[in-house]
């Protein structure tokens, strides 16, 4: 993503780093001798948190007996609904393409916390499938396979191989401010969001006409892209931008740890 001069720089008052929480894979994955069902999520987005001054809470899909336990974000100063397998178009009232592919639990759980996060006015970012869930938990629906309808379009130009995608940003908006006019990223998805979701608004496209950005009215900063920003470690603008809003999260909740921490 280009340099527009936005820099975001750690709070250096104290030590407290604010909470980071990051939705996780639940699948099956292999370590050492063991192959089993595990939380997993690539190491790039803690990596990302922690360069941009925050600490990693991974969130695996957790429910009690009335459903997703959203409970977790009240100790969270932002959350992070990561990238993965497709949103199930049952829950937005479509039939499945035959390359959709999902993770009932995952898509549960994380459009939970998705609501609740937009509730409570906790900072949010979400990143690539995060953007996704964003506009269907707002009642949005998604193109299930972009190359039907953009043939010529390399958002996934090999598996486990990511592509560029270049796009504009609109002005007045958290992409603008924090992305400037025009950017690039690294980009890995074959769905998109088709009809926005209530209360969202685009503010940032591709020339192709792709959402690569979403923003919710209402309490609080959030930002959902469609592009993988923990993908390029040469630029932490996005992560820099939650982490600092995360302290202000942080600082105004009352009795907070960290206003303890800067008067010690």
């Amino acid at each position: 993503m280009a340099s527009n001069g936005i820099s975001f720089q750690p709070d250096q008052r104290s030590g407290y780093r604010p909470r980071i929480g990051l939705t996780t894979y639940l699948q099956r994955g292999a370590w050492g001798v063991w192959d089993e069902v595990a939380a997993i999520l690539p190491a790039a987005y803690t990596s990302s948190v922690l360069a941009a001054g925050g600490t990693s809470l991974l969130l695996p899909p957790v429910f009690g007996d009335d459903g997703p336990d959203t409970s977790v974000l009240d100790v969270l100063d932002g959350l992070i609904v990561s990238g993965g397998v497709d949103v199930d178009p049952a829950h937005y009232g479509a039939p499945p393409h035959p390359k959709t592919s999902s993770q009932t639990e995952r898509d549960v759980f994380d459009l939970a916390l998705t609501d609740a996060a937009l509730a409570a006015g906790l900072p949010l970012l979400a990143i690539c499938r995060g953007a996704q869930i964003l506009n269907v938990a707002r009642g949005g629906t998604l193109h299930q396979h972009l190359p039907d309808l953009l043939p010529d379009a390399d958002y996934q130009p090999a598996p486990g191989v990511f592509g560029s995608v270049a796009f504009e940003t609109e002005p007045g908006t958290v992409s603008r401010q924090l992305l400037g006019e025009r950017a690039t990223a690294p980009v890995y998805h074959h769905q998109a969001i088709d009809v926005v979701g209530r209360g969202l608004k685009v503010t940032a496209r591709a020339a192709d006409g792709t959402v690569e950005a979403i923003e919710a009215d209402g309490r609080g900063w959030n930002l959902g892209v469609q592009f993988h920003p923990e993908q390029n470690s040469a630029d932490s603008r996005l992560f820099l931008g939650l982490v600092d809003e995360a302290r202000k999260y942080a600082q105004a909740r009352p009795g907070a740890r960290y206003q303890e921490e800067v008067s010690d």
